[in-house]
């Protein structure tokens, strides 16, 4: 896929200094192009590699003035950094602008979906399933019974989505995401042998959610486990059973939210975090990477440590953690001066 200067500059309202027929095919560091590659200065600290660049095509801020001979032809635009990456976003959906239904693949009873549908090869759609428009499921993908997709959603390929799944518009779940498969609900008997809870609830996942590879969303006992608008969920991520997460936030890697736990809107989440079950978390809330949350946290906290500490707290702890040596030493000879 070539594109000329020309070409880009009319998609980022630009203007061409040098070649407007040049063309590109791929994209580079300023640093590390080459002959047919895109490239963009935006910081200072990389104006050196301008002059020495064999990118073909250089998108610039329009108050970039070379100060020395260059091979490469300019694109000057307002901003370079946001217009590389609106750029990215336009290359991202030429390149995923596939349509039509591959064989072979399953399409079952009862099923209907809209206009520019993608499905690809080896896929399988289960009955009364209800697809919109643009939509697009990737290769090897698992579509339950009574699932519903909404507008411009991609699915790609490997991800399985079980029966009575609702996902809105605009979402992405990227490979291996299993959505709605069976919450972690046993009972044990006076035996201690523990018997399966039936799960016969659903996951409702709202517009614009981006869900990661091998996460998993688990199905509610009863009810829906709920992903609000806007979430966005790293790779690896579980959320359990009945758990409901409020509009954009975001979690990152490894972290695991145990069943029924509430965690509320704009939070930040970091990686490999542990979230017990049954608690409330507000919303603003920012957890610290590797912590471990077994309490119900107010709106707007900043938290640390396993289990969580206030941030502050957990600072000012580690510092005595870190001296924790020295202060035995300290009270042992402070005994020894009072015994004698």
């Amino acid at each position: 896929m070539k594109f000329t200067a020309e070409q880009i500059a009319g998609i980022l309202d630009g203007e061409v200094v040098g070649n407007p027929q040049a063309e590109v095919y791929k994209l580079a560091k300023i640093e590390e192009g080459i002959e047919g590659s895109l490239t963009f200065l935006a910081n200072p600290k990389y104006q050196q590699y301008i002059y020495s660049t064999q990118a073909t095509i250089t998108i610039v801020n329009k108050t970039f003035e070379p100060e020395n001979t260059i091979s490469t032809t300019l694109i000057k635009v307002d901003d370079a950094y946001q217009s590389f990456s609106k750029l990215l976003e336009y290359y991202n959906q030429v390149k995923l602008m596939k349509s039509g239904i591959e064989e072979p693949s399953v399409i079952s009873e009862g099923t209907v979906y809209g206009e520019n549908l993608y499905l690809g090869s080896f896929c399988y759609v289960g009955k009364n399933v209800k697809i919109g428009n643009n939509v697009k499921i990737y290769p090897n993908t698992f579509v339950g019974d009574n699932v519903v997709i909404g507008d411009n959603t991609i699915l790609f390929a490997g991800v399985r989505v079980y029966s009575e799944t609702q996902i809105g518009s605009g979402c992405t779940i990227h490979s291996g995401a299993i959505i709605g498969s069976d919450g972690f609900g046993f009972v044990p008997n006076e035996e201690g042998v523990y018997s399966k809870v039936p799960q016969i609830g659903n996951v409702i996942i709202e517009d614009n959610v981006d869900v990661g590879s091998c996460t998993t969303i688990d199905r509610a006992t009863l009810g829906s486990t709920v992903i609000k608008k806007g979430v966005k969920l790293d790779n690896q991520i579980q959320i359990a059973h009945n758990v409901l997460i409020g509009e954009n936030t975001v979690i990152a890697s490894q972290t695991g939210v145990a069943g029924s736990t509430k965690i509320g809107s704009n939070c930040i989440i970091g990686g490999q975090v542990g979230i017990v079950g049954h608690i409330t978390i507000g919303n603003g809330v920012r957890i610290q990477a590797q912590s471990g949350v077994g309490k119900s946290i107010p709106d707007g906290e900043i938290i640390q440590g396993s289990p969580a500490l206030g941030y502050n707290d957990f600072n000012k702890s580690y510092v005595h953690f870190r001296n924790f040596p020295k202060i035995v030493a300290d009270i042992d000879e402070l005994k020894q001066q009072i015994k004698q």
